[in-house]
């Protein structure tokens, strides 16, 4: 009787190699794994083997539409793959090495139901031990340091937060600019190359959103005042505020100057930190946060009846010519403030004053708090995540949206998964996501 040999078992692996190109390495491996338990049954079985190569009839093929856009090859991240993207194999006995597989080209489609992007399905509060241990150790650190007496240290208030904030499961990063609303790319052009737009209509509808959002900022949000004294967020001077009733203050005549290169100032109200000076600045911030909450949800409430027209048929225009991108990016933001346990946070390179201005002419006032806007001007996106991370604490899981390479690295810094939006069909993928539970 002819001895049972390893050496067919080769081809057959080899493939599986090659035909499952598309897969991940974690299926390659898990076929393997099947293949060898029946044929190791076999070899003890005393029965004669046929030469012939048996074809693997458990094996099903899966197309490359089945995964998503959203799978780099060049950029694989941890905290969204749950496998590798590429892993060296050893060889088999008297098999040559094999090159990793490569992924040939990005994915177009949505992945099937089992793809998880490496967070827990939403809802579900299970953590991994590692991770338990470790929010273990967080909740005793910080219970320590309650309880220690406190000095102070400085004058900026922690940002708002309220009981909510402590039930939160998921925390959304929204970049805004090309992520949420197409705006910059009107003005350079740069949307009307890509996308085959009339360059004239897309560059005018640009520069006229543009000035709307100055005239707001500078009538009503007193950007010609705080244009030099910008600020990450809302809160950040609210501890100089002392409370004053500003119902009958005159903010045209109370001697406040923003601007640095001023030097009629005395070291009293000087821009470097007066106490009166400060004062005056928490007033304004104070104000813009009274204007902002008070027409959040009617922008038009703030403009003359010919300008309230002009808004509308400006953002009814940049729709068409951006194929609906607002509206289909709302439809994620809405979903996720619909749910009980997640919150979505703005964070934004604009500065804040002309950032709050574009936010509610472009409609997102009822979306975004004010106080769940972040202008990263002043200290970048990365110091922004940190402070968003001490104010939700590290219990949530955090999912960071944009378009950019600022808020990408910095999402890779934080260990935080990143959705890449370059095009509608990655605002249209999210929803998916959003819909099925995978984030």
């Amino acid at each position: 009787m002819e001895e049972p040999q390893d050496l067919p078992e080769q081809p057959v692996k080899k493939a599986k190699m090659q035909e499952s190109g598309e897969q991940s390495l974690s299926h390659v491996s898990n076929a393997e794994v099947s293949d060898q338990k029946p044929e190791s049954s076999s070899l003890g079985s005393n029965l004669p083997m046929s030469s012939e190569i048996m074809a693997c009839t458990d094996y099903i093929p899966r197309s490359s539409n089945d995964y998503t856009s959203q799978m780099y090859s060049a950029k694989p991240y941890a905290h969204i793959l749950s496998v590798p993207v590429s892993e060296t194999m050893s060889p088999y006995p008297g098999q040559t090495q094999y090159q990793a597989l490569q992924q040939s080209q990005p994915y177009t489609i949505y992945p099937q139901t089992t793809q998880t992007y490496g967070l827990p399905p939403f809802g579900d509060a299970s953590t991994s031990p590692s991770l338990s241990r470790a929010t273990a150790s967080k909740e005793l650190d910080e219970q320590a340091r309650k309880n220690m007496p406190g000095k102070n240290r400085g004058k900026r208030k922690a940002d708002t937060s309220s009981s909510q904030d402590s039930e939160l499961e998921r925390v959304f990063l929204w970049d805004l600019d090309e992520t949420i609303i197409i705006f910059h790319s009107l003005l350079t052009g740069s949307y009307a190359q890509k996308y085959g737009k009339d360059p004239t209509l897309v560059i005018g509808s640009g520069l006229s959103m543009e000035e709307m959002i100055f005239e707001v900022a500078d009538t009503h949000l007193f950007f010609n005042d705080l244009e030099e004294c910008d600020q990450v967020h809302i809160e950040d001077v609210a501890s100089d505020d002392n409370g004053q009733d500003l119902s009958n203050y005159n903010f045209s005549t109370d001697g406040f100057s923003g601007s640095g290169s001023n030097a009629n100032h005395s070291s009293s109200v000087g821009v470097q930190g007066g106490v009166d000076w400060m004062r005056k600045l928490a007033f304004r911030y104070r104000r813009v946060r009274e204007i902002y909450d008070k027409y959040k949800t009617n922008v038009g409430g703030l403009l003359s009846p010919q300008k309230r027209e002009a808004l509308q048929r400006l953002r009814t225009d940049i729709e068409v010519l951006t194929d609906s991108w607002l509206e289909t990016a709302l439809k994620s933001l809405l979903l996720i403030q619909s749910r009980k346990n997640c919150v979505n946070i703005l964070i934004t390179t604009t500065q804040l004053v002309p950032a709050l201005a574009k936010v509610l002419l472009y409609g997102l006032g009822e979306v975004f708090p004010i106080e769940n806007i972040y202008s990263a001007t002043k200290i970048g996106k990365e110091s922004c995540f940190e402070r968003i991370v001490s104010r939700f604490g590290k219990k949530v899981t955090y999912v960071v949206i944009g378009d950019g390479r600022d808020e990408e690295v910095a999402a890779k810094q934080h260990n935080m998964p990143f959705w890449r939006i370059t095009n509608h069909a990655d605002l249209v993928s999210l929803h998916q996501a959003l819909e099925l539970d995978f984030l």
